[in-house]
């Protein structure tokens, strides 16, 4: 057993005091504690920071959405503003996971989340995320899950959360704070892919605290979203390939914006802006769909076992784009009526 310190922050400053060195921010700790057990992290402290008044939802000035770092992921799904303003997010939240980890994950802690590769896991493998230099024992192994966009000759692994593939899409801004003061990551900015140093999974640095989650104004989208997760079996399963999609549609039916993020593809929610500006004016139709997905998945590239997944994301990248012309559909149980 490793020895490490517990620490309950009373206050940001006093988290953000321990933070680095060696200590690990802990909210929900449903991944950090399992990292801890498979001997994959050895924090020497922890700094317990949910006593800070950081869990609420609050409405921003320009008609937007704060989401607190330390509020529980089904707390945010199952909030009014969040599934009447923001289906997609409610869909993608409880998509993930089972409920019991949703009720403990928090917020900040789903965009901190480790990949779930096999080899990462397992500590007598080398791994270039774990051991930087040691090498990446997925490239030629068992690859079904891996990367198929992003990738580097260092690391294949992929990003495993709904919930951030919901947040790219609805292009969400991280607030985050340091002794140096407060700053603002935009969403897309947030994860890296890997290069050539797997091991840094965010630009957050190590002294720093994720205080909330701003979500722009998103009204326009409401309507007509959806979130697609295909997997190995219907349930406490990470995605194979997941899409969330979002059209804004004019009064003739035409696009106006569309925002589209994949997740299971890559190191991180992957989003390619200009293959969304294909749709811009155009009836929403099969073809104009088969051919954002061609343009969303210019370049990937699988490594055997894996290879489905080129196929499987350029069909899902078309349903979903579907599923959201036609309305929005949430998966707590009820259905919009997706007329403008």
């Amino acid at each position: 057993m490793n020895p490490v310190t517990y620490l309950r922050a009373a206050d940001a400053d006093q988290a953000l005091h321990h933070a680095g060195d060696g200590a690990r921010i802990i909210a929900g700790g449903t991944n950090l504690l399992d990292l801890m057990k498979e001997d994959v992290m050895r924090p020497a402290a922890l700094v317990d920071i949910n006593g800070l008044a950081l869990d609420g939802v609050e409405q921003t000035g320009n008609g937007g959405l704060l989401l607190g770092a330390t509020g529980r992921n089904a707390d945010t799904a199952y909030h009014p503003l969040v599934r009447e303003q923001y289906p997609l997010l409610t869909a993608a939240i409880l998509a993930g996971a089972s409920p019991q980890i949703r009720n403990m994950a928090s917020n900040g802690g789903n965009l901190l989340q480790r990949t779930r590769c096999h080899y990462f896991y397992d500590v007598a493998t080398p791994c270039n995320k774990r051991q930087p230099g040691s090498g990446c024992a997925a490239i030629g192994g068992l690859t079904r899950q891996h990367a198929i966009l992003g990738a580097s000759g260092h690391c294949i692994a992929v990003h495993p959360s709904d919930m951030c593939v919901a947040l790219a899409a609805l292009e969400a801004v991280v607030h985050v704070r340091s002794a140096r003061g407060p700053r603002q990551i935009a969403f897309a900015d947030f994860h890296r892919l890997p290069e050539d140093q797997p091991h840094i999974d965010t630009t957050l640095a190590e002294d720093e605290l994720i205080t909330h989650i701003e979500l722009p104004p998103a009204a326009q989208f409401a309507g007509h979203s959806s979130y697609l997760k295909l997997r190995d079996r219907a349930s406490y399963a990470f995605a194979l390939v997941s899409v969330g999609a979002m059209l804004d549609l004019d009064h003739n039916g035409k696009v106006r914006a569309a925002r589209i993020a994949l997740g299971g593809v890559a190191h991180k929610p992957w989003r390619v802006p200009a293959a969304e500006q294909l749709l811009v004016g155009h009836a929403p139709t099969a073809d104009s769909f088969a051919h954002v997905a061609s343009t969303l998945l210019f370049g990937a590239l699988g490594q055997g076992q894996n290879d489905f997944k080129i196929a499987l994301a350029r069909r899902a990248v078309v349903r979903a784009l579907e599923l959201a012309a036609a309305g929005t559909y949430d998966n707590t149980g009820s259905e919009r009526d997706g007329s403008d």
